[in-house]
Formats: structure tokens, C-alpha cells, sequence
């Protein structure tokens, strides 16, 4: 059995792309889910990596990569709605067996993410100061973090050609190669940003904005890996010179789909700024401890989102082969695997959340506080489990359109104001933000059960 598993992980690490349609629902799964969940752990340590270095030059410094990385949001935005579309088509040309109309799809992914990083680069670079401003930066960091800002504004097509290319590679069902494209991007990063900053060796010491040329280029030799394998035609997705006109249906539907899907991402992202608004009104110590808790949950939960993501890639690819009902088994079958882990994620945090998170600070205060937000909120893990796999399971479909209503009423609707009623006027402090969000989650959830059951995401042509 033991060896048997180290097989399933050593062939999921090794990649390939594949015609998921005709293996088991169970092994399309992990094949998928392994690459998808260090795929989602390198991409977080893009920043994670930039402020601990940077955090050696000072609080403005740290400031300016904080407030340069809430305004990147924006493209991260953009790229993940546009990933999200791109997976979807990409997938459902292979599931048809229709390569050509993979290929095409892959180019004018291609051609879409460079015109909206050309247009977004020419503002950020004639812009940079205006919009820190914008963000309420004071004139310390207004002073040591332009350059900063303005590369990576400016660079942030390495950004986005590096989440759409990705994009397509899972579609085609090679998520290891989008996982070790991402590997390439950190390796970089990590080895060129200490060099860069302080000026190691034989290069110039660059302070802060040596931390963001690092990262331009890191992600830029990871774009040109991408390429490389996307033009090289060893794939299932082989794009040659007859595939790189422009096609504008295709573009409209990428689009389409995608400016939906990017509605989700901001949905989601807004209503998480106004909980932690909320909860900085209890002092220093509540913020402190959920920050915490909310760093410590986010890397818990990026298996998960492998497996939703997972499924994604399923769903389209079962669709295209005309095979609806093997599509909405893989997802429930995924939904299952992400329910399970979850709950073993909230027996850990109920038993073993104030060691977790005495991990990262000694202050008692503080500790009571992740605590709390840690056991509260994951009582709502076993329906957060299910939803994201089913969100993206219309996101695979092409309906971005489902999950995006579901966030608003959600989070906005439901979320935001019973956050405030319970930390405020119910007087429950901090405490109500948490179980809000462990209801909100929960209501999302049934709700996108309902969706899903109904089955209108099986007609969605795309």
C-alpha cells in the first residue's frame, strides 16, 4: 500500500499532460492535487520572502511592500478571474479532443494577459506616487518605496503571464508543470533578493527596490519556462505558427468569464478588509492574535484548495468529453476529500490551537486571541471544505457567474453586517467576527449545494 502511494505521488510530481476523462475519478484526484497544493504554497511566498528580507531596512520599507502588495491586488485580481476562464476552456478543448482549439485558446490567453499588463503597467509607472498617496502613504515611505512600487507596477505582466500560463497548463492537466514553473520563480527570488537588497558579491546594493527587480525577474524566468514548454510541442497543448492569430470570440469569452471571476476574488478579498476593520477596533493584542490565526489558516487550507482546485480541471475536461454526470461525480467525490481533511484540520485547532499559536508569540494576550479565532472559525471547516470544491466546480464549468452571486450574499450581505452586530451591539467582541465567518462559509456553502444540484452549470458552453 505504502509503495503503491509513493508510486501515485512520485507520477503526480513527475507531470505530463493528460486526458483525465479516462482514469479513475480517485487517482485524477491526487494526480491533480499534489502539484496543485505546492503550486499554491510557492506563489505565497513571493511576498513572504520580500518583507522578511526588507524587514531588515527599516518600518517604511516594510510599510511600503505592505501597501505596494494591497494595490497588486488588483492584478492578482485580474489574473485569477482570467485563470479561472482560461482552465475552464483550456479543459474543456482537451476533454473534446479538439487540440487545435486548445492551442488557440492558449494563445489568445496569451495575447489577453499582455494587453491588460501593457495598460496596467503605463499607469503604475506614470502614476506610482498618486496611488500610494492613495493608499495613505506617509511621505517616509512615499520616499523609500516608489522605486519599489513603480517596478513592480510596472513588471506586472511577469505577474500575470505567470498565473494565465499556468492557467492553461492545468486545464491540460499537467498541474506539475505549473508547480515547478512556480519552484524556478522562487528559487530565483529567494537566491537574487538578499544579493540584490544589500548588494552581496558582485552585485549593486539596491536597498528595497533590489527586493522587487528580484522578484520581476524571478517571475520572469519563470513566464520564459513557460513558453519554452508551451512553444517546445511536447504537449497536449502544442502551439505552432497557425495557432497565434487573433480570434475574437475566443477572446470575448475569456473575458466574459473571466471579469466574473475576478468579481469572486475581489468579493472575497473586500469583505475580509472590513472583519479585520472591525476587529482592529478592539486593540493592538485582537489584532495581533487574527492576523495570526488567519496567516496560520490560510497555509493549513492550501491542500484543500488543491483538491478544488482539482476539481476544476475535471469538470471541464468530463464536459467536454459530453460526459456531465462523471463531472459532477468528480466533484462530489473531491468534496468529499476536502470535507475530511478540513475537519481533521478543525480536531487539530480545537485540541492544539494555543500551542499553534504560541508558535508565533509569546504574549499572553495575544495568544488568547488567536486561540479563539483559530477554535471559532473552524467550527465552520467541514462546510468551507465542501463549498470551495463546489465554487470551483462551476468555475471548471465556466459559470464564474454562481459563486460570485453566492459571495456577495455571503460575505457581504450576511457576513459583514452580522460581524458587526455581534462584536458590537450583541456585545461579543472579537468572538463575533469569528463565528460570522464560520456561518457565513457555512451558508455559502448550502447554497452553492443547491446550485450545483440543479445542474444548469452542465449547459454552460464556453
Amino acid at each position: 500500500m505504502l509503495r503503491k502511494t509513493l508510486r501515485l505521488v512520485r507520477e503526480s510530481l513527475q507531470g505530463g499532460e493528460r486526458d483525465l476523462t479516462h482514469l479513475p475519478v480517485e487517482r485524477a484526484i491526487v494526480l491533480l492535487s499534489i502539484p496543485m497544493m505546492l503550486e499554491m504554497l510557492m506563489e505565497s511566498l513571493f511576498a513572504v520572502v520580500d518583507v522578511f528580507f526588507v524587514a531588515r531596512l527599516g518600518t517604511e520599507a516594510v510599510a511600503a511592500v505592505g501597501l505596494t502588495e494591497s494595490v497588486m491586488m488588483l492584478v492578482y485580481s485580474l489574473a485569477i478571474g482570467l485563470s479561472m476562464a482560461a482552465t475552464a476552456m483550456v479543459a474543456r478543448r482537451v476533454g473534446e479532443g479538439d487540440r487545435d482549439g486548445a492551442a488557440s485558446t492558449a494563445v489568445q490567453v496569451l495575447w489577453l494577459g499582455i494587453g491588460t499588463s501593457v495598460l496596467m503597467g503605463i499607469a503604475g509607472w506614470y502614476f506610482t506616487g498618486d496611488i500610494l498617496r492613495l493608499m495613505g502613504a506617509e511621505d517616509k515611505v512615499l520616499e523609500q518605496g516608489s522605486g519599489y512600487a513603480r517596478i513592480l507596477f510596472t513588471g506586472n505582466a511577469t505577474v500575470m503571464l505567470l498565473f494565465l500560463l499556468n492557467a492553461v497548463f492545468r486545464g491540460a492537466g499537467d498541474a506539475s508543470l505549473a508547480m515547478r514553473s512556480l519552484w524556478l520563480a522562487n528559487g530565483i527570488n529567494i537566491i537574487l533578493d538578499p544579493c540584490l537588497i544589500f548588494g552581496w558579491g558582485p552585485f549593486p546594493e539596491m536597498g528595497i527596490e533590489g527586493a522587487a527587480v528580484a522578484t520581476v525577474i524571478g517571475r520572469g524566468i519563470g513566464v520564459a519556462y513557460q513558453l519554452w514548454h508551451l512553444f517546445r510541442g511536447t504537449h497536449i497543448v502544442r502551439v505552432a505558427r497557425r495557432h497565434l492569430s487573433w480570434a475574437w470570440d475566443t477572446v470575448g469569452r475569456l473575458f466574459s468569464i473571466g471579469s466574473v471571476g475576478a468579481g469572486q476574488y475581489l468579493v472575497a478579498s473586500a469583505s475580509w478588509l472590513f472583519l479585520t476593520r472591525i476587529v482592529a477596533d478592539f486593540g493592538p493584542d485582537a489584532m495581533a492574535g487574527y492576523t495570526i490565526a488567519i496567516r496560520v489558516m490560510v497555509f493549513s487550507i492550501l491542500p484543500a484548495w488543491g483538491i478544488a482546485n482539482a476539481a476544476s480541471t475535471l469538470v471541464g475536461q468530463h464536459l467536454g468529453a459530453g460526459q456531465p454526470d462523471e463531472a459532477e461525480r468528480s466533484t462530489w467525490k473531491a468534496s468529499r476529500y476536502a470535507v475530511l481533511f478540513m475537519l481533521g484540520i478543525m480536531v487539530l485547532y480545537l485540541a492544539m490551537a494555543g500551542p499553534i499559536i504560541g508558535l508565533f508569540t509569546s504574549v499572553p494576550t495575544v495568544v488568547a486571541e488567536g486561540t479563539e479565532a483559530l477554535r471559532v472559525i473552524s467550527l465552520g471547516y467541514a462546510f468551507y471544505g465542501l463549498g470551495m470544491v463546489l465554487s470551483q466546480g462551476f468555475n471548471g464549468a465556466g459559470d464564474t457567474r454562481t459563486p460570485m452571486l453566492l459571495n456577495i450574499v455571503g460575505f457581504w450581505m450576511l457576513e459583514i453586517p452580522l460581524a458587526w452586530f455581534l462584536a458590537g451591539p450583541a456585545g461579543w467582541g472579537p468572538t463575533g467576527v469569528y463565528a460570522a465567518v464560520a456561518l457565513a462559509e457555512s451558508a455559502v456553502a448550502v447554497g452553492a449545494i443547491w446550485f450545483f444540484r440543479r445542474g444548469r452549470w452542465k449547459t454552460i458552453q464556453v
